[in-house]
């Protein structure tokens, strides 16, 4: 794909522990599973679906710990991202321990380790150079110094006429927050996108239709992700289309919604229409609970 400028993904980097148990849980004995490390964090996949879909100039900026800060960026050119990584003397990297059911849904258990320490310093402007589009993971709105540079990034990049996008990343962390919090922190941002439990959560209406219309009142453009059901795009306030996903046997859902919204992102930037760009992330999130892990 061509196109002019690149994506800047500011948001996290996590070390993933994925454990796929085909039995419910045991308490207080053993449960058999398959476990694999695998590199993961919301910001880090958006990057390299992103870069799957085609992009050839994709950034990264997120903050790691020195124990793996190496493999990190290794992996992260290797899937054709320019890691932009701030490395924290004191925090390890982000890890997250992912419990994949039967149903392929998963459970996370979330150290946010050095990734929610993402400082002020840690950005300059000059990063948007060379830049189209900034997209933000919304881990970044749930710690104080995270947020203040989520702040920064989303101020210069509107003063420097660049759209900026985030995802709301996290129903449970949403509530800690505050959705009202939460909202006032991303005004400005061009496109919101949402899972369903993020939109109701953030809208109280409980049809997908509706939250994504209340949420297009506050945002230009909003994909609603609904699964294996797709997604809902709303623009300007007004629901203009169901995308619907291609039907596959799910292995794994984690990163699904990572893979729409780098595709998604990577299609808006060859110049695709909403509706297309939605289509085209609904493939990618399709292809995504097919594999382990939440990467290409």
């Amino acid at each position: 794909m061509t196109g002019p400028g690149g994506l800047l993904v500011v948001g996290d980097v996590v070390t993933d522990v994925i454990a796929r148990h085909h039995k419910p849980l045991a308490a207080a004995t053993d449960t058999p599973a398959r476990i694999r490390t695998l590199p993961g964090g919301a910001g880090a996949n958006v990057a390299c679906w992103a870069a799957r879909s085609g992009r050839a100039d994709v950034r990264l900026l997120g903050r790691v710990g020195a124990d793996s800060a190496s493999w990190h960026e290794r992996e992260l050119r290797r899937a054709g991202v320019r890691p932009l990584l701030a490395l924290d003397p004191d925090a390890p990297t982000a890890a997250v321990i992912a419990l994949v059911g039967p149903d392929a849904e998963r459970t996370f258990l979330t150290d946010s380790g050095a990734s929610l320490r993402l400082a002020p310093e840690d950005w300059s402007p000059a990063l948007l150079d060379g830049i189209a589009r900034v997209h933000l993971s919304g881990y970044l709105f749930f710690a104080g110094p995270s947020r203040e540079t989520a702040g920064r990034v989303l101020r210069d990049a509107r003063a420097a006429g660049v759209p900026v996008s985030v995802d709301p990343a996290s129903a449970g962390f949403l509530t800690e927050l505050g959705t009202e919090r939460f909202l006032g922190a991303v005004e400005g941002a061009e496109c919101l996108l949402p899972n369903l439990d993020e939109a109701r959560l953030l809208t109280g209406r409980t049809n997908p239709d509706e939250a994504a219309e209340a949420l297009g009142r506050r945002f230009p453009l909003v994909a609603v992700t609904l699964g294996g059901a797709g997604a809902v795009l709303a623009e300007e306030g007004r629901v203009t289309a169901r995308v619907t996903a291609p039907p596959v046997r799910a292995v794994d859902s984690t990163g699904a919604g990572d893979a729409f919204t780098g595709a998604f992102l990577a299609a808006l930037l060859t110049g695709a229409t909403p509706v297309a760009a939605a289509g085209a992330g609904c493939r990618a999130g399709a292809e995504a609970v097919t594999r382990v892990g939440g990467r290409p």
